[in-house]
């Protein structure tokens, strides 16, 4: 079938890979969206895997304040060299990401970073919940299993479905800009700050207004 100039700039937005390479995919994949992202994962993924080795010591603390300075966050993205750490494409991907903490909340990195004594404890509550809903024995594994991986998909930045575009993982955003620049890159740490965090106090709403203005 024939690719079309709509389809290409779709995968692409998704994606983050080249025009022709997009077109390719689909052409391979017989203009199936979803599996040509797969095709382009497994060819960038390849990609970034090859770079992962290199050393990248260097980037940029990135920072982001929302607005009224109710929540602070400080991102260390790497890269190889200082050049691409001054390029607008790698200071907009270190802006996005330290957006993305401040109204996704994540309390890890990435899931080998969650304590041991944190995931048993969980898989304990889970397993407590679902018998006590009644489910059928055999199957209460594969349900804690699927609770599990939630929690944890929830818990870390680079699992956690990025927040422009809930179709890739952060970890995916960044694949995808390795593909791109050519270079290794990789979140090291960050930090979040809430006003008033840790004080008991009234809900409100102000991670609801970060989602708004990031969506902008």
């Amino acid at each position: 079938m024939a690719v079309t100039a709509e389809q290409v700039k779709e995968l692409r937005q998704k994606t983050g890979a080249g025009m022709l390479n997009c077109k390719k995919a689909l052409a391979e994949t017989g203009g199936d969206l979803e599996k040509a992202i797969e095709f382009l994962r497994e060819q960038g993924l390849a990609s970034a895997a090859k770079k992962a080795g290199r050393v990248a010591a260097e980037g940029v603390v990135e920072s982001y304040i929302h607005a009224g300075g109710r929540i602070g966050v400080l991102v260390e993205v790497n890269c190889e060299t200082d050049f691409v750490a001054k390029t607008d494409e790698f200071r907009a991907l270190c802006k996005d990401i330290a957006m993305h903490i401040a109204a996704s909340r994540p309390e890890y990195l990435r899931r080998e970073d969650i304590p041991e004594e944190i995931v048993l404890r969980e898989t304990e509550i889970f397993r407590q919940q679902t018998l006590n809903e009644g489910k059928p024995e055999q199957i209460v594994d594969k349900i804690v299993s699927g609770k599990i991986d939630k929690f944890l998909r929830d818990q870390c930045l680079l699992d956690q479905p990025f927040v422009k575009d809930p179709s890739v993982t952060v970890a995916n955003l960044v694949a995808s800009k390795v593909g791109k620049i050519g270079e290794n890159i990789s979140i090291r740490r960050f930090t979040r700050y809430e006003m008033g965090e840790g004080i008991e106090r009234k809900e409100d709403d102000f991670v609801a207004e970060v989602m708004a203005q990031v969506k902008k």
